[in-house]
């Protein structure tokens, strides 16, 4: 056997003999009268001791849960910060009323230069384009919970409003006299016809484009969760059909 393995074994039998000797000393001093209270003292004060300790620990298991909530909330604040910056930067220049209305465009008669001689036409009679008229404090109140979440009533009727602004941009268009459009215009008048189909004649719809080309709204999981809220109180429905989904204003 190695000089340093006897010496480690010879350390660790001391270390157990001294740990006997130990004790039987305070199994000797405990049994002594002088000794006895201060004994029950020292017990005393260690039970006390534990108590303490357990109501510590118990105070950091709170706190802890207290962190995580705070945490829940930052994050939720910090989505609702965001949400209302974006409905900040995206306020529409006219609010639609409460009550279904409807917007007279009013289409503009040129007259040529050379022949000022001519007598101005007689304007054409305005044209009507339906708007979906904004969800009520009772309607948003009736929609189911689970599919609320944590829509508000303001954030619902926000895109109320960026869909009738996309529908006055398409059927402003649509009422236009060809000539007098542009390419681009002229571009977004020939996509309009192409996506008309029998069960739309008549109605007045948008699709994701339309919402992308005249709006700043997100079409994202957000926009389709407020989407099964508007169908729900009938202010929206789907056609869908060629790989596209048309939302017709109810």
């Amino acid at each position: 056997m190695a000089s340093s393995d006897l010496e480690d074994l010879c350390f660790h039998i001391n270390m157990k003999i001294s740990t006997i000797k130990k004790t039987l000393q305070l199994r000797s001093i405990g049994q002594e009268p002088s000794f006895k209270s201060m004994l029950c003292k020292i017990g005393h004060e260690m039970v006390l001791l534990h108590d303490l300790l357990n109501k510590m620990e118990i105070e950091v298991q709170q706190q802890e849960k207290l962190k995580n909530l705070l945490k829940e909330l930052q994050k939720s604040a910090e989505r609702d910060q965001s949400e209302a910056q974006h409905l900040r930067e995206n306020i529409p220049l006219h609010l639609p009323k409460p009550t279904q209305s409807c917007v007279a465009v009013k289409s503009e008669e040129q007259t040529k230069a050379a022949e000022p001689e001519h007598a101005k036409k007689p304007a054409k009679e305005p044209r009507f384009i339906k708007e979906a008229s904004l969800i009520t404090t009772e309607e948003f109140e009736s929609v189911p919970a689970y599919m609320k979440g944590r829509l508000t009533y303001d954030q619902v009727n926000a895109v109320v409003q960026d869909l009738n602004k996309a529908v006055v941009g398409k059927y402003k268009i649509l009422h236009q006299p060809l000539k007098s459009m542009n390419a681009a215009v002229r571009n977004l008048y020939h996509r309009f016809l192409e996506e008309e189909t029998k069960d739309t004649k008549g109605e007045f719809f948008v699709v994701e484009a339309d919402i992308k080309e005249f709006t700043q709204l997100k079409v994202d999981k957000r926009f389709h969760r407020i989407l099964n809220i508007l169908r729900h109180c009938q202010r929206v429905r789907e056609v869908r059909g060629s790989r596209l989904v048309r939302y017709v204003i109810c």
